[in-house]
């Protein structure tokens, strides 16, 4: 085990500071006169967890193999979704093991789907909790896309190599001078979004709530109604504009500010997530209208494709009413996502243009057999070798679909829920469709072993699917 130190050295430092964020609740406890002992206990289970790992730990090496990545990856997300589960396990409001990893579990993958059906009756302490969870899933996922991904070659995720040097033996310390970069911007964004919530009518602590999940594109609300209790234009307003600045490539920012004040326009990811958010509410705004739909309103169609688009899962009306092409495209939006390097999931958006500029490639071929046409992403031309990566991870992300709704259908659940419930874990949405996991629904009545398929399809789609599946093959574990 001496060849993983800077694994346990790096979790062990994770774990002290998901500890530390236990510490925030409590001061809420006194401030609503919650008091009880369970973050209290939780932050110093985790503190000790983490120290042990850290202090045993630090002769490591400072560097990180390529199979130390991986493993750094999934080991990372799994340990905080148990410690993070402590909080929910150590309150007095009897949850199960079960029920305590998969609300944890949701919020640091920033799926947004609850087991809680009575949200407005939760102590603020959770509330926070639950929010807080989330918000360190947003920035951990944006982290590990920008620094770690790339040299991990998952899915095409090479593409966004901060530079052609970039190697596993260089991306440790280059990491930290990036990392704090993004959680500049990333924590200015969250406090821009609550300062707005406020000034258009929230209170404070749903303003501090609402603001990190929305940052996060989590979803996770103090309300069973979701954004649709506050009933209101300019919150919903600014939960948009935020959600899309969330969903936009975080390296992007560090361009801009870096002087390149024309990357937000330029960037080939960026004008094609606008492209499909114009594109989809044009279309669902004909359909409702040609069906003579009593449904048709253009504030929520604008509000519920972002939100289902981004993988964020707020939502102010019952979508699942709007017939069925409505569920089709928000299934489909489910499966794109946002951009690469924000805190959305899903395939991406950067992927299905690749895809899409293949099969055009592989159109002319047919056209002209003796044409020569060169795959270009950004001025970039792109190998074969990438192009496999892409096609790879599409069809795996599909195959895993079908078989967490062919396992979520064992369970004995219907149809709809079988297959909105696997799109909406694997793409990490929130909300699936249908009477018991919809727009209004929540995930407590599920059978437990549907649970944890779930849980399992929400860690698979938050890392990129490699990332996690690498780890049960023989062949990586070998010298």
């Amino acid at each position: 085990m001496s060849n993983y130190k800077t694994v346990f050295f790096t979790l062990g430092i994770l774990q002290i500071i998901l500890g530390i964020f236990m510490i925030i609740p409590i001061f809420i406890q006194f401030i609503y006169s919650e008091i009880d002992s369970s973050f209290f206990g939780a932050s110093l289970v985790t503190i000790i967890f983490g120290t042990l790992f850290f202090l045993s730990n630090l002769d490591h090496n400072k560097r990180l193999t390529l199979q130390q990545a991986f493993l750094l990856t999934a080991l990372s997300w799994l340990s905080i979704a148990v410690f993070g589960s402590l909080p929910f396990i150590f309150s007095n409001l009897s949850f199960t093991f079960t029920n305590a990893f998969f609300e944890s579990m949701s919020g640091i993958t920033t799926t947004g789907s609850t087991i809680i059906s009575n949200l407005e009756q939760m102590p603020k302490s959770i509330l926070l909790w639950r929010a807080i969870l989330q918000w360190l899933g947003g920035i951990g996922i944006i982290i590990m896309a920008i620094t770690l991904m790339p040299i991990m070659n998952v899915g095409g995720m090479q593409l966004f190599k901060i530079s052609s040097n970039d190697s596993s033996e260089k991306i440790l310390p280059k990491s930290k001078e990036i990392a704090l970069r993004l959680i500049y911007i990333y924590s200015a964004l969250t406090f821009c979004c609550a300062i707005s919530y406020k000034f258009c009518g929230m209170g404070y602590f749903d303003s501090l709530t609402h603001s990190m999940t929305t940052i996060a594109t989590g979803g996770f609300s103090n309300y069973n109604d979701s954004i649709a209790f506050f009933d209101s234009i300019s919150i919903e307003i600014t939960a948009m504009t935020f959600i899309v600045l969330g969903s936009l490539p975080f390296i992007a920012y560090i361009k801009f500010i870096s002087g390149d004040k024309k990357i937000l326009f330029k960037d080939s990811q960026i004008k094609t997530f606008f492209k499909i958010i114009a594109s989809s509410i044009i279309v669902l705004s004909i359909y409702l209208i040609m069906s003579g739909s009593s449904e048709f309103s253009l504030r929520s169609i604008f509000f519920n494709i972002i939100s289902i688009l981004t993988g964020t899962g707020y939502v102010n009306a019952e979508f699942d009413t709007w017939g069925g092409f409505t569920l089709v495209l928000f299934l489909v939006l489910m499966f794109i996502g946002g951009c690469a390097g924000s805190t959305t999931c899903g395939v991406k958006i950067f992927r299905i243009q690749i895809l899409y500029l293949f099969v055009t490639n592989q159109l002319k071929k047919i056209i002209y057999p003796k044409g020569i046409f060169v795959l270009k992403y950004d001025q970039n031309p792109i190998d074969d070798k990438f192009i496999s990566s892409i096609i790879s991870f599409i069809y795996l992300y599909l195959v895993i679909f079908f078989i967490l709704t062919a396992l979520l259908s064992l369970t004995g659940l219907d149809f709809v829920t079988s297959i909105s419930g696997a799109a909406t874990s694997i793409s990490n949405v929130g909300p699936g469709l249908g009477t018991i996991i919809g727009p209004n629904g929540d995930f407590s009545t599920l059978p437990n072993a549907a649970k944890w398929i779930l849980t399992i399809g929400m860690i698979l789609g938050r890392l990129e699917l490699f990332a996690i599946l690498v780890l049960f093959l023989p062949s990586f574990w070998r010298n």
